[in-house]
């Protein structure tokens, strides 16, 4: 069995088949597009090695009895979720002398594999690298590489000729285990791209024991779906897959785990399927859907799903214009996705601004929650800051945090420590969501500052300059679990977080004005050109109510005199004067007791509009966790101005002042 040491050493000398081969021919950077399918296609092979024949008796059968349907009938003659019907394998390409007679033939050979391998080829470009390592004579030499005697990527060991083992076969585990190495190591190496597809795993088992921790003791011997809407390579699904199975291990329950995801980045798509593929999940690769056309936001492969448990690190400060546009428009989108029945509106919008879909990944998970489960859902995304907090009112992204929060989905944020993630120094968040909150969490929002929990790295990478230890992670899941207040958690009533944004009006007074006048639109605008404003000029009235209407100045509906009537008005407002006031939900007395109270005694002629009033929520750590430094002492303060003054003695003489001066 190979050991931890093995699978290291093993993917070392993968990634000096780079240097030795690639050197001249590539940038570092894109060493990557050879090596990673070239890994594939080696371990592919090596499983494949043993069913060959098999394969090809098959193929020719099917052939002769003209049947179009192979797939199924292949995938069992090899005994895997793939095969190779071509005659060729790479070891027989290892001798060609000619490199066009090689080309040929390792075409032939990549056209024999099955439509999922090929799928995973197609988004490598792989074929596009083809021609340039037949030119520079390098494709003979690559192959062999990877068939050198030091290393064997194959399920089955290589024995000495007195039948022990030289080197042990790699169980699919292990096999994918290297290949993550791999492209952790390619990804480390363009740090600049990193962050974009690749999580930091730290990151990722946080996430998992997020939404797993708490239901522990109900995991059942069941079947489990998992998603992740922008997967990335894979890696959030295979460990919170990992976390699952060993949770239910440890419980002697015996889960059946399915994997699902979606990945618009072509590279990433094919490392995440190939990777799947390499782990003997075959099933889990066929549920990889991605490539360019597979956007998530506008092309939903899985839109009659629900899954148990999902996790995502979706793109931030990403445009979805063109996904919007696909969709119909910001005034045309129907998807039920993102068009929602909540707080009396059937038509209750979450398309945020075109500039950032990041909240519509949310959104997404949210639609694919289980709802007739005991368990229901759990959620885990990573967001930046801009999702806590942008977006007015009635706007997409606050939309989105009222439906989740009056729906009582979210029950913890956790503020991550900064530069954690590859090509950012950003602040992230964890959003933790279920539709099954525990009956102590109800109606409760747990926030958790974890900005100090952390352990520097020997070497930064990029940006990246620490971690999260495994205590680290222990402190934040003991946190959350517990439920208690402290100077790291904080618990609000979900009404926290919510406001009413407010109009407030003023009335128009123009100079010279005739108080008993009702004012047509014409009017005023003539008036605003022609006279100036006065604060002590009377109002301009719109509108005189009929008898009966009675005075509600905090609505606009004031008292006046007008031709010696005592009567009801409405006064145009002052556009100048207009302003809004965002007040608590939770502000007792509500809106018109804070008018009383903050707004009247500045301005008397004030009312609001009770038909622009919309209500917003915003969540800011900033002000959750501010700490205020202390003031320095005047001892301090003191012994700076003297070590300054030491330090500027004679400074005169250097630049040529006079000490007399």
């Amino acid at each position: 069995m190979a050991t931890p040491n093995n699978l290291n050493w093993i993917a070392g000398f993968i990634w000096g088949i780079a240097d030795d081969v690639l050197r001249d021919l590539y940038v570092r950077g894109k060493y990557r597009d050879v090596i990673l399918p070239m890994t594939v296609l080696r371990r592919l092979d090596a499983v494949l090695e043993g069913t060959k024949q098999n394969v090809l008796n098959v193929k020719a059968r099917l052939e002769k009895e003209g049947i179009d349907e192979q797939e199924q009938a292949l995938r069992q003659a090899a005994g895997q979720a793939f095969y190779n019907s071509s005659k060729f394998t790479l070891r027989d390409l290892k001798a060609r002398a000619s490199q066009q007679r090689l080309q040929a033939d390792f075409r032939d050979y990549l056209n024999g594999f099955s439509q999922n391998v090929k799928d995973i080829l197609k988004n490598f470009e792989f074929h596009n690298q083809i021609p340039r390592l037949v030119r520079a004579d390098a494709l003979g030499t690559l192959i062999a590489k990877f068939l050198e005697e030091e290393i064997n990527l194959s399920p089955s060991p290589v024995r000495n000729k007195d039948g022990s083992i030289k080197h042990p076969g790699l169980d699919n585990h292990a096999m994918g285990t290297i290949f993550e190495e791999l492209v952790r190591r390619f990804n480390e190496e363009n740090n600049e791209e990193a962050g974009e597809h690749w999580t930091p795993r730290d990151a990722v088992q946080l996430m998992a024991k997020l939404i797993f921790l708490p239901i522990t003791d109900d995991i059942k011997s069941s079947t489990y779906l998992l998603y992740d809407g922008a997967c990335g390579t894979g890696g959030m699904l295979t460990v919170a897959e990992d976390t699952l199975r060993s949770l239910a291990r440890s419980r002697n329950k015996r889960a059946s785990i399915h994997l699902y995801g979606q990945e618009i980045n072509a590279e990433t798509y094919a490392i995440c399927k190939a990777d799947l593929l390499l782990k003997g999940e075959g099933d889990a690769a066929d549920n990889i859907v991605g490539g360019p056309e597979h956007s998530t936001l506008s092309n939903d492969a899985y839109s009659a799903r629900e899954f148990d448990f999902m996790l995502s690190n979706p793109p931030y400060g990403k445009s979805w214009k063109s996904d919007m546009e696909r969709m119909g428009g910001k005034g045309g989108i129907k998807d039920p996705r993102f068009m929602v029945n909540h707080a009396g509106n059937s038509e209750y919008s979450l398309a945020t601004r075109s500039d950032d879909g990041q909240m519509l990944f949310l959104a997404n998970l949210l639609s694919k929650m289980k709802r007739k489960t005991p368990l229901g859902s759990r959620i885990a995304e990573v967001h930046n800051g801009s999702s806590l907090f942008t977006g007015d009112a009635g706007q997409g992204e606050s939309n989105i945090r009222r439906w989740i929060i009056e729906n009582d989905w979210l029950e913890a944020i956790v503020a991550l420590p900064l530069n954690m993630f590859y090509n950012t120094g950003i602040a992230t968040y964890v959003w933790v969501l279920t539709n099954r909150k525990p009956e102590h969490r109800k109606g409760k929002v747990q926030l958790i500052d974890a900005t100090e929990w952390f352990q520097p790295l020997r070497k930064n990478l990029g940006k990246k300059n620490c971690e999260l230890a495994t205590k680290d992670i222990e402190r934040i899941c003991e946190t959350f679990l517990s439920f208690k207040k402290s100077e790291q958690s904080k618990i609000f009533d979900n009404k926290a977080f919510g406001y009413w944004k407010v109009t407030v009006e003023r009335p128009l007074r123009i100079k010279g004005a005739d108080p008993n006048h009702i004012y047509k639109a014409k009017e005023i605008k003539e008036l605003k050109e022609s006279a100036e404003r006065e604060e002590d000029a009377p109002p301009l009235i719109k509108k005189i109510h009929k008898k009966g209407v009675k005075s509600d100045p905090l609505h606009g509906l004031f008292e006046a005199t007008v031709n010696g009537t005592s009567t009801v008005v409405e006064y145009e407002p002052d556009a100048d004067l207009r302003d809004t006031e965002q007040i608590p939900l939770l502000e007792e007395g509500g809106v018109e007791d804070f008018l009383q109270r903050e707004v009247l005694p500045y301005a008397p002629d004030a009312w609001y509009v009770s038909s622009s009033m919309k209500i917003g929520y915003e969540i800011s750590f900033t002000r959750y966790f501010y700490k205020p430094q202390p003031m320095r002492s005047l001892d301090e303060i003191r012994a700076d101005i003297l070590a300054v003054e030491r330090e500027s003695e004679g400074l005169g003489e250097i630049v040529g002042g006079d000490k007399n001066d």
